[in-house]
């Protein structure tokens, strides 16, 4: 262990320096409730005071100042409880979560919520690329625009987008739903399997076995409840979009595959 101006430094099997593992206990906490400024907390020391706050001292409602778009804020957080990051997040934040109602105030980089389980996050300002990748449950809204591949290989839950979204969006999406009041790019649900996409806007081009779907009253009551539980200006109409199922080939044998079975 070598000391590095006042903050220790540990070191792992590989060499690389890591912050020190203690809990930096900054917070201000009263009636239930927690503040901490993370200017000067490495994006470690944020979450393991998260971690500590959340898990230990049964907190259920934090607010990060200054979070400084530092990379990979906010993940892993398996608890019912809110969060608001008063600022920007970097790459990978708030992923694996299961629970938590989260508000960031700011923008976000790529790859936000992925592996989203449960809970809801509500971005005040626009998202990098690859937004609610592999998103599994709850509900992800962003309420300007997003970059390529939203939902990349979503198994569940619904993305909101009150702006434009990029290049394949719903790229081999699995299930769920996305809801573009803007428009989309070139490549919209290519590959896609299940689930459903909303555009308010124009659509680019659409992606390989992605084609326009039937409205029916499902889909009215859908997004009326959607937009009416975050506050949302609803664009005049919505197009539906779903999967041709042209690329469903589940029950069909490789060729050697099927040399083995004959």
């Amino acid at each position: 262990m070598d000391t590095v101006g006042e903050r220790r430094i540990t070191y792992d099997a590989r060499g690389l320096a890591e912050p020190n593992t203690e809990v930096a206990k900054v917070s201000q906490i009263a009636d239930g409730k927690a503040v901490f400024d993370a200017a000067e907390l490495t994006t470690r020391q944020i979450n393991l005071e998260l971690r500590w706050l959340i898990y230990e001292e049964g907190v259920r409602d934090v607010t990060v100042l200054n979070p400084g778009a530092k990379h990979s804020i906010g993940v892993g957080i398996l608890q019912r409880c809110t969060i608001r990051f008063a600022g920007s997040l970097g790459y990978f934040g708030l992923g694996i979560i299961d629970g938590p109602e989260i508000v960031v105030e700011g923008r976000v980089g790529w790859s936000v919520c992925e592996n989203m389980m449960s809970g809801v996050v509500v971005i005040e300002k626009n998202a990098g690329s690859l937004a609610g990748a592999a998103i599994r449950g709850g509900d992800l809204v962003v309420k300007r625009s997003v970059g390529a591949r939203t939902g990349i290989d979503q198994k569940g839950g619904t993305i909101i987008v009150g702006g434009d979204a990029g290049m394949m969006t719903g790229f081999m999406m699995q299930r769920g739903r996305q809801i573009i009041c803007g428009d989309a790019g070139p490549g919209l649900g290519d590959s896609m399997y299940d689930g459903e996409i909303y555009v308010g806007g124009s659509v680019k081009s659409l992606g390989i076995d992605c084609v326009e779907g039937e409205w029916t009253d499902a889909d009215t009551e859908l997004i009326d409840r959607k937009f009416a539980i975050y506050g949302l200006e609803k664009p005049s109409s919505f197009r539906k979009f779903v999967c041709g199922k042209q690329l469903y080939n589940y029950d069909n044998l490789e060729p050697s595959e099927r040399k083995l079975v004959i």
